[in-house]
């Protein structure tokens, strides 16, 4: 799926002023210092929302070359729009149940599955799962210091 660049400029000019306006009125200045913690996300919100307008203005100039949306062929696919929702269902599924499943519980039943409906052999998507979800656990739980939730898997929590 293609869209025209005013979409994705007014997009992004959107963010962009969300980004600069909640830094501004969320982030107070420390007394004493001319650079407080809004300085660098207002400016990443601005050059967004800069970036943002020229991609407006490219796109008005050339709405008569390239429509506002062009959807491709995968898309007319039931395979692959069955994918997507499974893609994001997974998402969603993922929002809602970690708090009580936990992240190795909810990870490895959301990998087995895209595994399996992607191709990979049950067994093989098991055992891939597995070692990945504890890998990516202790990364993040160990190294990078992340609260994952561990849910009814407290007991065993390492």
């Amino acid at each position: 799926m293609r869209f025209n660049d005013a979409i994705t400029g007014l997009v992004l000019l959107l963010f962009g002023a969300a980004v600069t306006i909640h830094s501004q009125l969320n982030f107070p200045g420390l007394p004493g210092q001319n650079y407080g913690p809004a300085f660098f996300p207002t400016i990443i919100g601005v050059g967004l929302a800069g970036c943002g307008v020229i991609l407006i203005i490219q796109g008005i100039l050339k709405r008569h070359e390239v429509p506002l949306v062009v959807v491709g062929e995968w898309a007319r696919s039931p395979r692959h729009r069955t994918n997507l929702a499974l893609i994001l269902a997974s998402l969603l599924f993922y929002i809602l149940v970690v708090d009580f499943l936990g992240f190795v519980i909810t990870s490895l039943a959301i990998t087995v599955l895209m595994m399996v409906r992607f191709g990979v052999r049950p067994l093989n998507a098991l055992f891939m799962a597995t070692g990945s979800t504890l890998i990516i656990h202790t990364f993040f739980y160990k190294f990078l210091l992340v609260p994952l939730p561990w849910g009814i898997t407290q007991a065993i929590a390492w």
